[in-house]
Formats: structure tokens, C-alpha cells, sequence
């Protein structure tokens, strides 16, 4: 896979991470980590709009809403996490899944590959635990695009 399969923002990202050494990898995750916006506050005082993500061994919560388009077609696609400053690691992968999937559309992000995190060049830096971690992130928010995005009849 090469980064020409991605999406411009998360191509953009990859080749960030790839441009950089291991330890100055890690110190980008961390900026990541930090740029994770706050969740908006309709979803902060409601919790039971956020779906847990068990996978994470950092508690890690997230909601995805789509835009609504009144002229057909399903619109933007959107982004919630919440993670906590303690997990840092956690935090900066769902900082990359932020920037580099939210406002695509649900096409977009449903052809991202599933393997996409081991393009970020963490996978000697990062235990497996916590790349898997990563990768349930994005397979749990292609589930939810992919359902979200049915017909319904």
C-alpha cells in the first residue's frame, strides 16, 4: 500500500510520519496527542453518546456523526474522542485518525486500509498491544461509517 490509496489529509499525515526517524515518530504522536480537539459540549455532558472502544488499552471513547445534506446524499462524516492526557499514545492515534479522517465523506473513509497504522512506522517503537489499539479505532469507525451509511427501507 502507498500513500496514493489514502485520503490527501491522511496521506499528508503518513508521509510526515515516514519522513521522520523513530524517536522524532514518537515526539509527532505525542504533537498529535496534544492537537486532539476537546469534545464539544453536547457529547461532554452526555457519555452514553460515546461508544467505548474496548480494544484500547487506554479507556478511549468516540462518536461519529454525519452531516446532514439536505440536497441527497449523506454529507461529511465527523469525528468526537475522548481519551484521557494520561495516555498519550492513545490520544496521539486517535489525534492522526482525527485530522487526516474528519469531514471526509463516508466513501472516503471506508476505503481507507484497514492496515493503514503500520504505515505510521511506530510498529518497532509502539507495542503490538497498542497498535492493535489503533487499528480497532479505525476498523471501529469504518463499522459504524459502513452501517451508518446503509439505506434504510
Amino acid at each position: 500500500m502507498t500513500t496514493h490509496d489514502l485520503p490527501a489529509a491522511l496521506a499528508e499525515i503518513v508521509d510526515d510520519f515516514q519522513a521522520l526517524s523513530e524517536p522524532d515518530r514518537l515526539q509527532l504522536l505525542l504533537e498529535f496527542s496534544r492537537e486532539l480537539p476537546e469534545l464539544p459540549d453536547r457529547l461532554k455532558d452526555h457519555p452514553e453518546l460515546l461508544e467505548k472502544v474496548v480494544e484500547c488499552q487506554s479507556p478511549l471513547f468516540l462518536a461519529i456523526e454525519t452531516e446532514k445534506n439536505d440536497a441527497g446524499p449523506a454529507g461529511a462524516i465527523r469525528l468526537y474522542f475522548k481519551a484521557p492526557p494520561e495516555a498519550p499514545t492513545t490520544r496521539g492515534f486517535a489525534g492522526v485518525l482525527h485530522e487526516g479522517l474528519d469531514g471526509l465523506s463516508a466513501a472516503e473513509i471506508l476505503g481507507v486500509p484497514d492496515d493503514m497504522p503500520e504505515l505510521l512506522g511506530l510498529t518497532r517503537a509502539i507495542t503490538p498491544l497498542r497498535m492493535r489499539g489503533m487499528t480497532a479505532m479505525l476498523g471501529r469507525i469504518k463499522r459504524k461509517v459502513a452501517a451508518d451509511s446503509r439505506p434504510t427501507s
